[in-house]
């Protein structure tokens, strides 16, 4: 049996429900969280819980627990659903009010809701071992991708348009020619001279958790980091490419819209921020 938890209470996955006029369902005015969980463990714990806190605070919605109690939580709901590796998500609204655009005028609670599953992190291995292709999609979004917002209908749309055309992930280009990220990811390319290139923290991407620990793990290998804007074309031109994120860690893509990356295989770079990465998890 699982269980979920909402708004205060452990209950059955399957009864768990909000309300009909909750904001996070009427319109998106919610955030979420995402955390990896390793023997039972939730790894970059400080990073997620920091970015929750950036992202309530950008649409100016109360915290609804303080970080020990939502630890609590965490370790009773896996404990309930007995996973020791998978995921946790976390979501929390502005909360349930009279549907209206403008923020309700009387405070309300926020809403919030916990889940998690098991993973098999032997697939991801495997998706490792071999690497992933890519497509390139238009960038449909909105301009704050920084706030890690329930606001993903275009990145569904994104990711969908990856499956139908057989590939894993779909990195998405903006108005000016330049990659963002992925629909659930962020991008990363090698280039010939061995710079690894990630895009910058603006308002353009989600600052990944799993991306800002690689730049550490890069820097400790002695590798250079830049963090810029790059293109399909210097994508396609690359020594090697990769993508991050917090149930992927790093994983090699080894074509992007049906174009061979350098030999086709994982790179040895990549191979490596993968192995520290887990290594230090």
């Amino acid at each position: 049996m699982r269980f979920a938890y909402v708004n205060g209470r452990f209950c059955r996955h399957g009864d768990a429900a909000i309300h009909v006029e909750d904001r996070g369902f009427q319109f998106a005015d919610a955030v979420y969280e995402v955390w990896s969980v390793r023997n039972g463990q939730l790894m970059d714990a400080d990073g997620h819980f920091g970015r929750l806190a950036r992202s309530l605070g950008e649409l100016r919605i109360p915290e609804p627990r303080c970080r020990p109690a939502l630890e609590h939580i965490i370790r009773e709901l896996l404990r309930r659903n007995r996973v020791r590796d998978g995921l946790v998500y976390l979501q929390v609204s502005r909360g349930q009010a009279r549907r209206d655009h403008a923020f309700p005028k009387k405070p309300i609670t926020p809403t919030i809701v916990l889940t998690c599953k098991r993973l098999d992190f032997a697939a991801a291995d495997a998706r490792a071992a071999t690497g992933i292709a890519v497509i390139t999609v238009p960038d449909e979004r909105w301009a704050r991708c920084d706030i890690k917002t329930v606001n993903l209908l275009p990145n569904v749309l994104a990711k969908q348009m990856a499956v139908e055309a057989g590939a894993v992930e779909a990195w998405q280009v903006d108005a000016d020619g330049f990659i963002t990220e992925g629909s659930s990811t962020n991008a990363w390319i090698v280039t010939k001279a061995g710079t690894l290139l990630t895009r910058q923290a603006d308002h353009g991407i989600l600052h990944g958790i799993t991306r800002a620990r690689i730049i550490e793990c890069a820097q400790r290998l002695g590798l250079d980091v830049v963090e810029r804007a790059f293109t399909p074309e210097d994508a396609l031109d690359a020594r090697e490419a990769f993508l991050t994120s917090a149930t992927s860690f790093v994983t090699p893509v080894v074509s992007i819209d049906n174009n061979v990356i350098a030999n086709g295989e994982p790179g040895s770079l990549t191979s490596a921020l993968r192995e520290a990465y887990l290594g230090e998890a």
